[in-house]
């Protein structure tokens, strides 16, 4: 007898992950950053081109989406390179705290970077990894490990504060 998955097996028993895909524009030793706003999560931080994966959506689909909803460039999957996966969790948060963000960087794209979302974005800009303006603090964690140039894990493991 084989038992099949029901829908809402997770119901009180797993956690839900809400999916992430952040896609970090390299020009040589620059970043493609944004400066969030009106979005009621670290306005006035910066942030790289991310989004969350939608139904039916691979996290490569969502990150070349993202990389033209938010940036106006064009990115192919095959230039998606793969950096880490970062699980962010609320210990004894709401479901919804329970999130797997899924970081590539692009260093070949169609287009000159453009700020699409001024609802969401006050500015776009080239920052040097090494000289990084206030970041998404998970997000600075990705990028200072960029920055140091050694393997980068392939998961990593963070409550958030």
């Amino acid at each position: 007898m084989t038992e099949s998955y029901r829908p809402d097996d997770h119901l009180g028993h797993r956690s839900l992950l809400v999916a992430a895909a952040y896609v970090v524009l390299r020009r040589d030793d620059e970043v493609l950053l944004q400066l969030r706003q009106n979005t009621g999560y670290r306005d006035g931080w910066w942030a790289s081109l991310a989004g969350h994966v939608d139904p039916g959506e691979s996290v490569h689909e969502a990150a070349v989406r993202e990389a033209r909803e938010e940036g106006g460039v064009e990115v192919r999957v095959e230039d998606l390179e793969p950096v880490t996966a970062l699980h962010r969790f609320e210990r004894g948060g709401p479901q919804v705290e329970q999130r797997v963000d899924v970081f590539f960087q692009v260093r070949t794209w169609r287009g000159e970077p453009t700020l699409m979302e001024p609802d969401k974005s006050a500015e776009m800009r080239w920052c040097a990894l090494d000289d990084l303006p206030r970041v998404v603090p998970h997000e600075r964690l990705v990028l200072d490990l960029l920055r140091a140039g050694g393997p980068v894990p392939a998961i990593i493991s963070v409550p958030t504060d």
